[in-house]
């Protein structure tokens, strides 16, 4: 058996090297058909062949749009740009006798998915929808798609036209074009003429953040559900738009991996997923096996991979009556690379991808009626669960913060979910809600399925390995009110134009202008206002003034003694207030029921000038998503300080630091040393995650830890990795209780927060309470999986802590209060202890 995988190890090495050697267009394509003259390859347009160099996104671009102008299979769509302003292209591949009907053909398979539809589907084209490299730095997809489109526009004879006369493809050629472009330059400028394979090579190793993220480093593939980012919502659009039958999500994986093909671990999958999804996954899975057999590469299935976390590409499609797999294939990170499976080449990673894309249409082909059936099926079951149902729908809202309402609502539209207004304001379960600030879904809706897995909240779970987070429910993600309905009598109109909020400033006032801090847009407003050189002021207690109450944290504008008169601040009031979505009040008096408006319990508010720290030793997921929350929703400047340069910089410009997780070359005691002075010097230190353990470690603040003590009993070696990985807290929900009097928790009306971790850090409560204003409750757990020890470790714990250094602060958070741009709940928490950090 050893001689015979060594043999294989041998002769895939051998492949490898003479695909490198003679490299053509032939080592992809399959060579018992031929192949259309006019339709140009690859290597005429982008001047070399697929493989030898790796594509940029804009000759990607370019070679798409030059093959869909060469044939009449092919038409191409731009659907909207990146961050960086490039397009996000769709190829709509088919017979031309279909592109002739191709909106009825559309339209006839989505009726499939409505209510009553009794047509056949014996004649009905398959739709497949099929996309690549979401992960820029896992570029053989994207590469793969080049030969393919070459194969789908060139290919000649009766099997392909029979293929695409009963078949729909949408290529989607670069899932993340910023990030393909990215590590498409890392990879080409890093290229010797004579390849290495030494991995120790700096083509393998790529410079911080890489290129795998998009333009503020996101995974996308975490985003098909919270639809965040212009990528994602450009292919959600389009899944809706076609609700296609099979959706397939090329990736890579280590280089000592093989390739890999969906169904995942059988006890991962969602229970949302029906059977027959995993049944059908398996069943395409053998046309991979067929074909991979052929090339002679290896590869596995239902193994490490799950089909949970309904965010990502190859899990979305299974609640949306989709399929949807995903492919792996060890990476070569550059062009040729060792590994434990012989030299892994970049021509050989793009073949392997090709097939499996083949692979793909010939099931699709072959099972079309059983994949349409099945997804016709699927909502019909789906409508009488549905109608089944005791919730008949469910409420959401904040009465005094309309904005994260309808950014909730806002995913809700992207996802063709209907909902309704509140007819009138209501208390429903001991909540208020508000007209116009809060929804109505009724769960008799087609994707009935979609709304529960939005809104669900689940704490039992047949398996305790997770491949990404166990928990995301809206709701508490987003901080607001919920519940179910036993009856639709609270539900207004359906909303069917849903159009942006706006802001007003109720009067011009000659004395002062109140906000309320709730509002998700006020810091926005408030960086404004304090840019604009005017000056502010925060309330430390409630008040009541011209028959409104006001709670902590309300900001008042003073007309007299601003850089603008009383005119001038009006406008400019005004259009702050539109541009941030809050309302605005104006008052004629100083006089209030509590602190008047000239109490010395208000506080002056600065403007402020924030740094973050980026660079190798910080995790670029965090500090991409805390960029990107000032950068694109509060308007906010912010400026990133690699490590590589830290240590020159002068920090006395700066208010604020924020230092997301970090560890490596961050941790270091000249680091460690130029905080501590800026911090005595009166600046703001906070850190997040496993900074918090460093702040300790180095002295910046002294916490006490709570330590895990398990150790393992009676568990045999091949289970040793499920043990540990059963301890993991990959991603679960928890529930807080605040003291809403202090400065970080100014902007909630509840006394209670969901907060979401990702983590095992556990701070113990400080001896004063008034000292932990976020603490964890001793029934802590709302949603998603921890391990029972882990459990008991949270309770009572303290997500945040502060501590005074000389004039300054340093602000710790156990847990991550921007994550993946959706957890819009706890968002306010970075900006209270930027704006309010000098009262704390």
């Amino acid at each position: 058996m050893k001689k015979t995988i060594l043999l294989l190890a041998i002769l895939v090495s051998f492949q490898n090297l003479i695909a490198q050697e003679k490299l053509d267009l032939n080592y992809y394509l399959p060579q018992n058909i031929t192949y259309d003259q006019n339709i140009p390859t690859p290597k005429e347009v982008i001047g070399h062949e697929v493989g030898e160099w790796h594509i940029t996104h804009d000759k990607l671009m370019f070679y798409m749009q030059t093959l869909a102008k060469a044939s009449d299979r092919m038409t191409i769509e731009n659907r909207g740009s990146t961050f960086e302003g490039r397009p996000i292209l769709l190829l709509t591949v088919t017979t031309p006798k279909n592109h002739e009907n191709i909106e009825q053909i559309r339209k006839d398979h989505v009726a499939l998915t409505e209510a009553g539809n009794s047509a056949s589907v014996e004649d009905m084209p398959i739709i497949v929808y099929q996309g690549f490299s979401i992960h820029g730095n896992e570029p053989s997809g994207a590469n793969a798609g080049l030969a393919y489109a070459y194969y789908l526009a060139a290919a000649q004879g009766p099997e392909i036209e029979e293929l695409l006369s009963n078949m729909v493809i949408l290529m989607d050629p670069s899932f993340n074009p910023d990030g393909l472009q990215r590590f498409a330059y890392w990879a080409n400028t890093n290229k010797a003429q004579n390849l290495t394979a030494d991995n120790n090579d700096r083509e393998y190793h790529e410079v911080w953040p890489g290129g795998r993220t998009n333009h503020y480093w996101f995974d996308m593939n975490r985003d098909w559900l919270p639809v965040q980012l212009p990528e994602s919502r450009a292919r959600i659009e389009s899944f809706h738009k076609w609700m296609p039958n099979i959706l397939t999500d090329h990736h890579e994986m280590g280089t000592n991996s093989t390739f890999f093909f969906q169904p995942g671990e059988p006890s991962r999958t969602h229970p949302l997923t029906p059977q027959m999804n995993q049944d059908l996954t398996r069943e395409i899975g053998t046309y991979h096996v067929k074909a991979l057999d052929k090339i002679g590469s290896l590869y596995y299935s239902e193994e490490n991979f799950d089909d949970y976390y309904y965010g990502k590409g190859s899990t979305f499609p299974d609640v949306n009556g989709s399929i949807g797999i995903l492919f792996e294939q060890g990476s070569s990170r550059g062009h040729i690379q060792e590994s434990e499976n012989g030299l892994v080449t970049f021509p050989f990673t793009i073949r392997n991808q090709f097939t499996a894309a083949l692979s793909t249409i010939e099931a699709g082909k072959n099972m079309r009626t059983k994949i349409l059936n099945y997804q016709k099926k699927f909502y019909a079951d789906t409508r009488n669960s549905a109608a089944r149902s005791k919730t008949k729908g469910i409420v959401f809202g904040d009465s005094k913060d309309a904005a994260k309402s309808w950014h909730l609502a806002e995913i809700l539209n992207r996802h063709k979910i209907k909902f309704h207004e509140l007819a009138n304001d209501a208390t429903i379960s001991g909540k208020a809600y508000k007209k116009g600030s809060s929804y109505v879904v009724p769960m008799n809706q087609k994707n009935h399925r979609l709304i529960k897995a939005m809104f669900e909240k689940r704490t039992t779970f047949k398996d305790s390995l997770f491949y990404d987070i166990s928990a995301w429910t809206f709701p508490l993600a987003f901080n607001v009110d919920y519940a179910e309905l036993n009856s639709l009598t609270n539900a207004g109109p359906e909303i069917t134009d849903f159009k942006p909020l706006t802001g007003s400033v109720s009067s011009k006032s000659n004395y002062a202008y109140l906000f309320e801090w709730n509002e998700y847009y006020t810091p926005k407003a408030l960086n404004a206002i304090l840019e604009k050189g005017l000056r502010a002021k925060v309330a430390k207690s409630p008040y009541a003034l011209e028959g409104k109450k006001y709670d902590y944290g309300t900001i008042m504008v003073p007309v007299q003694n601003q850089k603008l008169d009383a005119d001038a601040l009006y406008e400019f009031l005004k259009g702050v207030a539109d541009e941030s979505k809050i309302q605005i009040t104006s008052v004629s008096t100083g006089l209030t029921q509590g602190i008047d408006l000239g109490s010395n319990d208000y506080d002056a508010v600065k403007k402020q000038k924030v740094a973050v720290l980026v660079g190798a030793g910080i995790r670029s997921y965090d500090a991409g998503e805390i960029w990107h929350l000032f950068d694109t929703r509060y308007d906010m400047e912010l400026t990133k300080i690699d490590l590589a340069y830290f240590n020159r910089v002068d920090l006395s410009k700066y208010t604020d630091i924020i230092v997301p997780s970090a560890g490596g070359s961050m941790r270091t005691k000249k680091n460690a040393d130029k905080l501590k002075k800026w911090v005595k010097e009166g600046g703001t230190l906070i850190g997040y995650r496993n900074t918090v353990e460093w702040f300790n470690k180095s002295e910046f603040m002294k916490l006490k830890f709570k330590k895990d003590t398990l150790v393992a009993k009676n568990i045999p070696f091949d289970q040793k990795n499920d043990f540990r990985g059963a301890q993991v807290t990959g991603g679960a929900i928890f529930q807080t209780k605040l003291d809403r009097s202090h400065p970080i928790n100014y902007g909630y009306k509840n006394n209670s927060l969901a907060m979401f971790r990702n983590s095992n850090i556990y701070i113990e409560a400080d001896k004063n309470s008034y000292n932990n204003p976020i603490q964890y409750t001793s029934n802590p757990l709302l949603s998603g999986y921890i391990s029972e020890e882990n459990l008991e470790m949270i309770k009572n714990t303290v997500p945040f802590q502060v501590k005074r250094m000389g004039k300054g602060r340093v602000i710790g958070f156990t847990d991550n209060t921007q994550f993946r741009a959706f957890w819009y709940g706890t968002n306010k928490l970075l900006m209270n202890a930027i704006f309010f950090g000098e009262m704390m």
